[in-house]
């Protein structure tokens, strides 16, 4: 038999992510930082019993966000359009379960002599190659759609990735970075779909649900084995309890075993003598 559900130490599924496509539906679980996972799930149990009072202020308290194993920087507020205030995108996407936010590339400019200047890039967005986004610079340089690069390596090595775009001196660095985030991979908008299937049935669910259900999984778990290692004690305590009264009697045991034809002539005998059971 195939189990449905395999016990989990760790809440794999917010921890490393998942994403996939079905019939009709899609789930894109961004990966999410161990220890922040953790707090969370300590802070729901120690307010167990108001559970229904927590919060998603509460919950982001302790998950700030995706952990992206690729680094980037997360764009958090959006502007609204009717008024002065800034819309938390990560925390509406954890409230509802679905959500977008833009992720950017982490960069930073380098001045060189004679007055030019090098984009550095030193983290990209998840999931982005960075093989095929050097591909990407070298083609818009070539087909002359972006213009003052003079040089593209890639430097990284043990110590990080380091992707150099250096630039003529003609040209504003802010401006042609402007155009690698509209034209290549460097920005991306990443939409969460946290949908998972809840006892066989799909289901979009918020953070603070997936947090209770992992929880309800331990506790599950934690059962099950604790009555399986009570069964597995009692068993054991059964057959030293035999092994106690056969020892209380060894020369009667040995004795009825010696006059005992056959083994289960000996064993009926012993059961029959000592009020054991089969095992």
């Amino acid at each position: 038999l195939e189990p449905s559900v395999l016990p989990s130490t760790l809440p794999n599924l917010l921890v490393n992510g998942a994403s996939g496509i079905a019939v009709g539906m899609t789930t894109n679980i961004p990966p999410h930082n161990l220890g922040e996972v953790c707090d969370a799930l300590v802070y729901i149990i120690d307010n167990y019993r108001n559970v229904g009072d927590i919060t998603v202020e509460d919950l982001t308290r302790f998950v700030r966000g995706p952990d992206f194993p690729t680094g980037g920087v997360i764009y958090r507020y959006a502007d609204k359009a009717k008024d002065d205030e800034r819309a938390d995108l990560i925390r509406n996407a954890y409230a509802l379960g679905r959500g977008r936010f833009t992720v950017q590339a982490h960069v930073y400019i380098e001045e060189m002599s004679r007055n030019r200047s090098r984009i550095v890039i030193s983290e990209l967005p998840y999931q982005v190659n960075k093989t095929r986004l050097i591909e990407r610079i070298a083609d818009l340089v070539r087909d002359g759609k972006l213009e003052g690069i003079t040089d593209l390596r890639d430097e990284s090595d043990r110590q990080g990735m380091r992707i150099c775009v250096e630039l003529t001196r003609t040209v504003e660095a802010r401006q042609v970075l402007a155009h690698l985030f509209r034209l290549t991979p460097m920005q991306q908008t990443f939409s969460m779909a946290m949908l998972a299937l809840v006892y066989g049935e799909p289901r979009l669910l918020p953070l603070k649900r997936v947090l209770l259900h992992y929880l309800e999984h331990r506790e599950e778990i934690i059962t099950r084995r604790s009555h399986y290692l009570l069964e597995r004690a009692k068993q054991r305590a059964h057959i030293l309890e035999g092994l106690l009264t056969a020892l209380d009697h060894i020369d009667e045991v040995i004795d009825i075993i010696r006059r005992s034809r056959t083994t289960d002539t000996a064993r009926n005998n012993l059961m029959k003598r000592f009020d054991f059971s089969e095992e």
